[in-house]
């Protein structure tokens, strides 16, 4: 068996071939400033916790959650960005810090003079803290399906000044994920292709209840974990050895590790006897494209669907 298969963004490129004459992609600081027009202040909005009114147009934004650095950096507020979260390492652009995003520190986030804080749903309990000493915050859910995505880009255009480039953004990412699937889909049919998604090395797995589990059900696989799910798990179970190696998937994905780890998997009691790994159909993924709810989920959709098509006539 060959190493894992970083596959080639060819069915994006054809796609972006195919849009070319949309709206592209502004990643970076020295942006234009928001047109005239292009969203009015104070401007009201609706996260996680409820409604909150953005006085003004940010100048320093503290994103603690790296899929909504990505959003901001896409829509063409990465000037406006002051400081992110360690994790937040896309694009090249974003300015790194030692920020946590998972256990936010009021006094270090206010070192940074921030006029709106970014915030996952998970450190909620810091918005309050924030809001208490005058900064406004919004806090964001995870995304549960696509349309999570399309909407938290819209919201941060209208906070940010940028909703026109924001609504432009958000319909280049569906008509870029939608074009993907229906060209894999004219080109497989329907197919029974099954998969299996590993986490991390203790085989915990993501069902077709979440997000990262609807990007596969979008091209028709069938998902191994699905019925392993007995619903303690918000959709993330662990498998056992045993019933991976019985449910027999046609294709793995691993979204940790390198490629050792691929090496690993193989070697794995009774592995050999598996479809995925005799057919060397075992797939290393870009753990942040893998994991994260941005605009690359066009790029995560893209290796997902040259997956399918490698497979579907195996």
């Amino acid at each position: 068996m060959r190493t894992a298969r970083h596959l080639p963004l060819a069915l994006l490129g054809a796609v972006l071939a195919l849009t070319a004459c949309g709206a592209q992609e502004d990643t970076g600081s020295g942006a234009d400033a928001p047109a005239a027009g292009d969203g009015a202040f104070p401007v009201t909005v609706t996260d996680a916790l409820g409604e909150v009114t953005i006085e003004e147009a940010p100048e320093r934004i503290v994103s603690l959650s790296a899929s909504h650095t990505e959003m901001l950096f896409a829509i063409g507020a990465g000037d406006q960005v002051e400081a992110v979260d360690e994790h937040s390492d896309h694009p090249e652009e974003a300015p790194t810090t030692e920020l946590s995003g998972f256990e936010p520190s009021v006094e270090a986030i206010s070192e940074y003079d921030p006029d709106l804080v970014l915030l996952a749903r998970s450190a909620e309990a810091t918005a309050e803290q924030l809001e208490a000493v005058g900064v406004p915050v919004l806090v964001f859910d995870a995304a549960t399906e696509l349309e999570d995505t399309y909407e938290q880009i819209r919201l941060l255009g209208e906070v940010t000044g940028r909703a026109e480039a924001a609504q432009t953004e958000a319909e280049r990412v569906r008509t870029e994920f939608d074009a993907i699937v229906e060209e894999v889909n004219e080109q497989v049919g329907d197919t029974e292709l099954t998969f299996y998604q590993e986490l991390d090395d203790t085989s915990y797995s993501a069902t077709s209840a979440t997000f990262v589990g609807q990007i596969y059900a979008s091209f028709g696989l069938v998902n191994i974990a699905d019925a392993a799910d007995d619903g303690s798990a918000g959709g993330y179970p662990q498998l056992s050895q045993e019933y991976i190696v019985e449910e027999d998937p046609d294709m793995i994905f691993l979204s940790y590790g390198d490629e050792s780890t691929v090496e690993d998997l193989a070697g794995r009691p009774a592995f050999d006897t598996v479809t995925a790994v005799e057919n060397d159909a075992v797939y290393l993924l870009d753990a942040d494209i893998a994991s994260r709810w941005g605009p690359r989920v066009v790029e995560f959709a893209d290796v997902v669907g040259q997956a399918v098509i490698e497979n579907a006539g195996d």
